[in-house]
């Protein structure tokens, strides 16, 4: 492990001003079940930071609030807060099984959302969930607040455009539409404690027997989180089908090849993202009404939360 000085913030406008001093030579630490292994890994010949900065006490960036049409979440809020919380299993429950599925229990009841996302790391449970909610970003520095949109602050893999001297504080999203039905699967070696080897987001509105709004986000599968348009193209207007879904879930293979190229996962890759997009888009299509997932139909590959394993 390598030496560095801790400093403790008791507010968010002390952790601004230590930034605002030397951010570049720091590192936050909120959770640390990203950072800790980042440092304990780094070689006898690697920098790295001067400085921790300890965000744990910031209550006033933790926390889920909704003011009836856009959800907020506290950028130190843990993933078990998440998971279980009333207000996210009723507008946002996709997000809440993405939450669910994060490591273990002592994982979620410490690991906070915004390292989930500041982390950048492609595998991140909670991403694909977020970009499908249409999400924004809410930073904070001396100079005011920045919001982007959430899938925008990705640079390339592990790195996003957070500035030295900002803060991620909070993540928000709008309520799903009406009729929004919504699934979450990852693909796992095991079914606990287990990192992403591929996820999958969706998001389906149906009216009158058609598919009138689509969002498709997988995890894993392009350098960099985002909705997959051309798959999404595919579904509107249609009727709902295993078919239909079949073409949108190859259209997301598709785009993963484009966007990343063949390498040597790719032969593995290219069947299972297809399969885990049509299998959520069936899983969220049942939501919608079909009797048969009323009567039961494939529950007991599902948990308390809702979320799908595969």
């Amino acid at each position: 492990m390598i030496p560095f000085a801790l400093i403790r913030a008791e507010s968010l406008q002390e952790a601004l001003d230590c930034l605002s001093r030397e951010g570049f030579k720091t590192k936050i630490i909120a959770g640390g079940t990203d950072l800790m292994v980042e440092l304990r890994d780094l070689s006898a010949d690697e920098k790295g930071p001067d400085t921790i900065l300890d965000i744990t006490p910031l209550d006033e960036i933790r926390g889920i609030k909704d003011d009836g049409k856009i959800i907020t979440v506290g950028a130190l809020t843990p993933h078990r807060e998440i998971s279980t919380s009333p207000i996210i299993l009723q507008y946002a429950p996709l997000l809440a099984s993405a939450c669910s599925t994060v490591g273990a229990t002592q994982h979620r009841n410490i690991a906070t959302i915004g390292g989930n996302v500041i982390n950048g790391s492609p595998a991140a449970d909670s991403v694909p969930a977020l970009v499908a909610l249409n999400a924004e970003a809410v930073f904070r520095s001396q100079s005011g607040e920045r919001v982007s949109l959430l899938k925008d602050i990705y640079l390339k893999p592990y790195q996003t455009d957070i500035k030295d001297d900002e803060i991620l504080t909070a993540i928000r999203f709008p309520h799903l539409p009406d009729g929004a039905r919504s699934s979450y699967i990852k693909l796992g070696r095991r079914n606990a404690l287990a990192i992403s080897r591929m996820n999958v987001a969706v998001v389906l509105v149906i009216k009158e027997g058609k598919i009138t709004e689509a969002r498709i986000s997988p995890g894993s599968t392009t350098p960099t989180p985002d909705r997959i348009t051309a798959a999404e193209a595919i579904l509107i207007g249609e009727e709902p089908g295993e078919e239909l879904f079949r073409r949108a879930g190859q259209a997301v293979s598709d785009e993963m090849i484009n966007r990343s190229g063949r390498r040597w996962s790719t032969p593995y890759k290219e069947p299972v993202i297809a399969a885990l997009t049509t299998r959520a888009l069936m899983d969220a299509a049942r939501r919608a009404g079909n009797s048969r997932e009323e009567e039961g139909e494939g529950r007991s590959s599902r948990d308390e939360y809702g979320r799908a394993w595969v």
